[in-house]
Protein backbone atom coordinates (compact mmCIF):
# COMPACT_ATOMS: atom_id res chain seq x y z
CA UNK A 1 0.00 0.00 0.00
CA UNK A 2 2.05 3.37 -1.00
CA UNK A 3 1.61 5.96 1.51
CA UNK A 4 -0.61 8.21 -0.70
CA UNK A 5 -3.28 5.25 -0.48
CA UNK A 6 -4.40 5.26 3.49
CA UNK A 7 -7.52 3.43 4.45
CA UNK A 8 -10.78 5.25 5.13
CA UNK A 9 -10.61 3.53 8.60
CA UNK A 10 -7.22 5.95 9.20
CA UNK A 11 -8.64 9.01 6.93
CA UNK A 12 -11.31 9.22 9.62
CA UNK A 13 -9.67 8.65 12.62
CA UNK A 14 -7.06 10.90 11.84
CA UNK A 15 -10.03 13.66 10.99
CA UNK A 16 -11.56 12.68 14.47
CA UNK A 17 -8.25 14.28 15.87
CA UNK A 18 -9.47 17.83 14.71
CA UNK A 19 -6.86 18.16 11.79
CA UNK A 20 -7.08 19.02 8.08
CA UNK A 21 -6.50 16.34 6.30
CA UNK A 22 -6.53 15.41 2.49
CA UNK A 23 -5.87 11.57 1.36
CA UNK A 24 -6.37 9.12 -1.21
CA UNK A 25 -7.78 5.58 -1.24
CA UNK A 26 -9.00 2.79 -3.17
CA UNK A 27 -12.87 3.38 -2.29
CA UNK A 28 -14.89 -0.04 -0.59
CA UNK A 29 -18.14 -0.59 1.42
CA UNK A 30 -18.11 0.26 5.28
CA UNK A 31 -18.97 -2.40 7.90
CA UNK A 32 -21.17 0.28 9.71
CA UNK A 33 -21.99 4.19 9.72
CA UNK A 34 -19.57 6.60 11.01
CA UNK A 35 -18.96 10.31 11.90
CA UNK A 36 -16.23 12.91 12.98
CA UNK A 37 -16.86 16.56 13.38
CA UNK A 38 -15.60 17.10 10.33
CA UNK A 39 -16.88 18.94 6.83
CA UNK A 40 -15.87 16.04 3.99
CA UNK A 41 -15.65 16.56 0.39
CA UNK A 42 -14.89 13.51 -1.57
CA UNK A 43 -13.92 13.00 -5.35
CA UNK A 44 -13.80 9.81 -7.21
CA UNK A 45 -11.42 9.85 -10.03
CA UNK A 46 -13.47 6.38 -11.34
CA UNK A 47 -16.34 4.72 -11.03
CA UNK A 48 -19.50 5.15 -8.91
CA UNK A 49 -20.40 4.90 -5.79
CA UNK A 50 -23.70 4.96 -2.91
CA UNK A 51 -23.72 6.31 0.73
CA UNK A 52 -26.39 6.39 3.46
CA UNK A 53 -26.65 10.03 4.55
CA UNK A 54 -28.93 11.58 7.02
CA UNK A 55 -30.67 8.66 6.63
CA UNK A 56 -31.09 8.96 2.76
CA UNK A 57 -29.51 6.97 -0.40
CA UNK A 58 -27.28 9.27 -2.41
CA UNK A 59 -25.46 8.03 -5.55
CA UNK A 60 -22.33 9.44 -6.74
CA UNK A 61 -20.10 9.13 -9.77
CA UNK A 62 -16.62 9.96 -11.02
CA UNK A 63 -15.46 13.29 -11.36
CA UNK A 64 -18.50 15.43 -9.47
CA UNK A 65 -17.52 17.03 -5.91
CA UNK A 66 -19.43 15.98 -3.13
CA UNK A 67 -19.74 17.57 -0.12
CA UNK A 68 -21.55 17.21 3.37
CA UNK A 69 -21.11 17.56 7.15
CA UNK A 70 -19.35 14.30 8.73
CA UNK A 71 -20.83 15.16 12.25
CA UNK A 72 -24.21 13.42 11.15
CA UNK A 73 -23.77 9.13 10.59
CA UNK A 74 -22.98 8.29 7.39
CA UNK A 75 -21.54 5.34 5.22
CA UNK A 76 -21.07 4.00 1.82
CA UNK A 77 -23.03 1.10 1.04
CA UNK A 78 -21.83 0.42 -2.54
CA UNK A 79 -18.88 1.03 -4.80
CA UNK A 80 -17.01 0.10 -8.26
CA UNK A 81 -14.11 -1.88 -7.17
CA UNK A 82 -11.29 -0.56 -7.49
CA UNK A 83 -12.40 3.29 -7.55
CA UNK A 84 -10.04 5.64 -6.52
CA UNK A 85 -11.33 8.26 -3.84
CA UNK A 86 -9.45 11.66 -2.67
CA UNK A 87 -11.46 12.60 0.81
CA UNK A 88 -10.71 15.89 2.64
CA UNK A 89 -11.33 16.50 5.65
CA UNK A 90 -11.64 19.91 6.80
CA UNK A 91 -12.14 20.87 10.59
CA UNK A 92 -15.43 23.05 11.73
CA UNK A 93 -13.89 25.98 12.55
CA UNK A 94 -12.52 26.33 9.30
CA UNK A 95 -15.27 25.95 7.27
CA UNK A 96 -17.47 28.16 9.84
CA UNK A 97 -14.74 30.87 8.96
CA UNK A 98 -15.31 30.76 5.02
CA UNK A 99 -17.09 34.05 3.85
CA UNK A 100 -19.93 32.00 2.34
CA UNK A 101 -23.92 32.60 2.56
CA UNK A 102 -25.39 31.66 5.92
CA UNK A 103 -28.22 29.47 4.69
CA UNK A 104 -26.71 27.74 2.51
CA UNK A 105 -23.78 26.99 5.22
CA UNK A 106 -26.67 26.22 8.23
CA UNK A 107 -28.24 23.76 5.38
CA UNK A 108 -24.96 21.64 5.02
CA UNK A 109 -24.74 21.23 8.98
CA UNK A 110 -28.74 20.82 9.17
CA UNK A 111 -28.11 17.09 6.49
CA UNK A 112 -27.62 18.47 3.39
CA UNK A 113 -25.58 16.12 0.74
CA UNK A 114 -24.09 18.35 -1.90
CA UNK A 115 -22.78 17.17 -4.88
CA UNK A 116 -21.88 19.37 -8.50
CA UNK A 117 -24.03 19.39 -11.07
CA UNK A 118 -21.28 19.02 -13.58
CA UNK A 119 -17.96 17.60 -13.78
CA UNK A 120 -15.31 20.14 -13.59
CA UNK A 121 -12.23 19.20 -15.81
CA UNK A 122 -9.45 20.39 -13.43
CA UNK A 123 -11.24 18.88 -10.41
CA UNK A 124 -9.50 15.31 -11.85
CA UNK A 125 -5.90 16.88 -12.31
CA UNK A 126 -5.80 19.22 -8.84
CA UNK A 127 -7.27 16.72 -6.41
CA UNK A 128 -5.09 13.91 -6.80
CA UNK A 129 -1.83 17.02 -6.75
CA UNK A 130 -2.86 18.16 -3.52
CA UNK A 131 -2.86 15.01 -2.35
CA UNK A 132 0.87 14.37 -3.84
CA UNK A 133 2.01 17.79 -2.26
CA UNK A 134 0.42 17.11 0.94
CA UNK A 135 2.16 14.16 1.59
CA UNK A 136 5.43 15.07 0.61
CA UNK A 137 5.09 19.32 0.96
CA UNK A 138 6.39 21.24 3.57
CA UNK A 139 4.51 23.74 5.85
CA UNK A 140 4.24 26.82 3.48
CA UNK A 141 2.86 24.52 0.92
CA UNK A 142 0.74 22.56 3.06
CA UNK A 143 -0.98 25.81 3.84
CA UNK A 144 -1.27 26.97 0.56
CA UNK A 145 -3.17 23.20 -0.17
CA UNK A 146 -5.54 24.35 2.57
CA UNK A 147 -5.52 27.77 0.92
CA UNK A 148 -6.88 26.56 -2.53
CA UNK A 149 -9.26 24.06 -0.76
CA UNK A 150 -11.49 26.48 0.85
CA UNK A 151 -11.61 28.45 -2.65
CA UNK A 152 -12.56 25.14 -4.28
CA UNK A 153 -15.26 25.25 -1.89
CA UNK A 154 -16.30 28.72 -2.02
CA UNK A 155 -16.94 27.96 -5.62
CA UNK A 156 -18.65 25.04 -4.88
CA UNK A 157 -21.32 27.02 -2.75
CA UNK A 158 -21.85 29.53 -5.12
CA UNK A 159 -22.41 26.75 -7.88
CA UNK A 160 -25.11 25.01 -5.57
CA UNK A 161 -28.22 26.27 -7.42
CA UNK A 162 -30.83 28.09 -5.03
CA UNK A 163 -33.55 25.26 -4.29
CA UNK A 164 -31.38 22.51 -4.94
CA UNK A 165 -33.61 19.51 -5.34
CA UNK A 166 -34.75 18.15 -2.16
CA UNK A 167 -32.55 14.58 -1.23
CA UNK A 168 -34.71 11.99 -3.07
CA UNK A 169 -34.81 8.36 -2.31
CA UNK A 170 -33.79 5.50 -4.41
CA UNK A 171 -36.75 3.21 -5.23
CA UNK A 172 -35.63 -0.43 -5.78
CA UNK A 173 -37.67 -3.41 -5.83
CA UNK A 174 -34.76 -6.06 -4.21
CA UNK A 175 -34.75 -6.82 -0.77
CA UNK A 176 -31.80 -4.83 -0.53
CA UNK A 177 -33.58 -1.52 -1.95
CA UNK A 178 -36.72 -2.63 0.55
CA UNK A 179 -34.33 -2.48 3.64
CA UNK A 180 -32.87 1.03 2.19
CA UNK A 181 -36.43 2.31 1.96
CA UNK A 182 -37.33 1.16 5.58
CA UNK A 183 -34.48 2.70 7.19
CA UNK A 184 -35.01 5.96 4.99
CA UNK A 185 -38.71 5.83 6.85
CA UNK A 186 -37.02 5.35 10.24
CA UNK A 187 -34.04 7.68 9.64
CA UNK A 188 -36.66 10.77 8.30
CA UNK A 189 -38.53 9.80 11.64
CA UNK A 190 -35.91 10.59 13.55
CA UNK A 191 -35.19 13.57 11.77
CA UNK A 192 -38.88 14.88 12.80
CA UNK A 193 -38.97 13.48 16.53
CA UNK A 194 -35.97 13.76 17.95
CA UNK A 195 -36.52 16.27 20.05
CA UNK A 196 -38.68 14.48 21.75
CA UNK A 197 -38.48 11.80 24.31
CA UNK A 198 -39.41 9.22 21.60
CA UNK A 199 -38.05 5.30 21.64
CA UNK A 200 -37.51 2.31 19.56
CA UNK A 201 -40.58 1.06 20.26
CA UNK A 202 -42.37 4.25 19.29
CA UNK A 203 -40.37 5.20 16.07
CA UNK A 204 -41.24 1.14 15.08
CA UNK A 205 -45.20 1.59 15.69
CA UNK A 206 -44.89 4.73 13.69
CA UNK A 207 -42.99 3.05 10.64
CA UNK A 208 -45.31 0.34 10.88
CA UNK A 209 -42.91 -2.30 12.44
CA UNK A 210 -41.92 -4.70 15.30
CA UNK A 211 -39.38 -2.54 17.46
CA UNK A 212 -36.98 -5.84 16.95
CA UNK A 213 -37.93 -5.36 13.06
CA UNK A 214 -36.99 -1.70 12.89
CA UNK A 215 -33.67 -2.61 14.60
CA UNK A 216 -32.56 -5.20 12.45
CA UNK A 217 -33.15 -3.64 9.46
CA UNK A 218 -31.68 -0.43 9.86
CA UNK A 219 -28.72 -2.00 11.37
CA UNK A 220 -28.18 -4.10 8.25
CA UNK A 221 -28.48 -0.44 6.03
CA UNK A 222 -26.19 1.74 8.54
CA UNK A 223 -24.36 -0.87 10.57
CA UNK A 224 -25.78 0.60 13.87
CA UNK A 225 -29.10 0.88 16.19
CA UNK A 226 -31.90 2.72 15.91
CA UNK A 227 -30.82 4.14 19.67
CA UNK A 228 -27.19 5.02 18.52
CA UNK A 229 -28.05 6.89 15.40
CA UNK A 230 -30.78 9.04 17.67
CA UNK A 231 -27.93 9.83 19.95
CA UNK A 232 -25.65 10.78 17.64
CA UNK A 233 -27.86 12.75 15.28
CA UNK A 234 -29.18 14.72 18.47
CA UNK A 235 -24.96 15.34 19.15
CA UNK A 236 -24.87 16.57 15.29
CA UNK A 237 -28.07 18.86 15.77
CA UNK A 238 -26.58 20.15 19.43
CA UNK A 239 -23.17 21.02 17.46
CA UNK A 240 -25.18 22.73 14.78
CA UNK A 241 -26.44 25.19 17.44
CA UNK A 242 -23.65 25.56 19.59
CA UNK A 243 -21.65 26.66 16.45
CA UNK A 244 -24.54 28.81 14.93
CA UNK A 245 -25.89 29.94 17.54
CA UNK A 246 -26.36 31.68 21.00
CA UNK A 247 -29.06 29.54 22.37
CA UNK A 248 -28.49 28.91 26.27
CA UNK A 249 -27.00 25.71 26.27
CA UNK A 250 -30.02 24.67 28.61
CA UNK A 251 -32.78 25.30 25.70
CA UNK A 252 -30.21 23.11 23.29
CA UNK A 253 -30.30 20.31 25.72
CA UNK A 254 -33.66 20.09 26.11
CA UNK A 255 -34.46 21.47 22.37
CA UNK A 256 -32.20 18.23 20.86
CA UNK A 257 -34.38 15.74 23.08
CA UNK A 258 -31.26 14.96 26.04
CA UNK A 259 -33.94 16.07 28.73
CA UNK A 260 -31.41 17.51 30.79
CA UNK A 261 -28.36 19.90 30.40
CA UNK A 262 -26.53 17.00 33.03
CA UNK A 263 -27.19 14.22 30.81
CA UNK A 264 -26.53 16.27 27.35
CA UNK A 265 -22.93 17.68 29.26
CA UNK A 266 -22.07 14.11 29.72
CA UNK A 267 -23.17 12.54 26.68
CA UNK A 268 -21.33 15.15 24.83
CA UNK A 269 -18.13 15.44 26.63
CA UNK A 270 -18.15 10.99 26.24
CA UNK A 271 -18.63 11.51 22.78
CA UNK A 272 -16.63 14.70 21.81
CA UNK A 273 -14.00 14.61 24.31
CA UNK A 274 -14.50 17.94 25.43
CA UNK A 275 -17.88 19.80 27.42
CA UNK A 276 -21.03 21.69 25.26
CA UNK A 277 -19.33 25.52 26.63
CA UNK A 278 -15.57 24.81 25.46
CA UNK A 279 -17.18 23.10 21.96
CA UNK A 280 -18.81 26.58 21.44
CA UNK A 281 -15.96 28.81 22.77
CA UNK A 282 -13.65 27.10 20.13
CA UNK A 283 -15.45 29.16 17.07
CA UNK A 284 -15.50 32.79 15.76
CA UNK A 285 -18.97 33.21 13.81
CA UNK A 286 -17.06 35.84 11.57
CA UNK A 287 -16.96 36.43 7.94
CA UNK A 288 -20.65 35.07 8.13
CA UNK A 289 -22.41 36.41 4.49
CA UNK A 290 -26.04 36.88 4.03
Amino acid sequence: MSRLRISAERGALLASEGNFLIEQHIADAMNAAHWHDHVELNFLLEGEMAYIFNGRQERVEAGRLVLFWAAIPHRTIAVTPDAPLVCIYLPLTDFLGLPIDRNVRQSIMQGRFSADARAHATDAILLPQWVEEWQCGDAARRQLIRDEIKLRIRRFILDIPIGDRPISRQSQASGAGIAVGRAETLADLIHSHYSEPVSLPMLAGLAGMHPSTANKIFRSVLGIPVNEYLTRYRLARAMQQLAETDTPILQIAYDCGFGSSSRFYDIFKRRTGTTPRLFRSSFSREGEVG
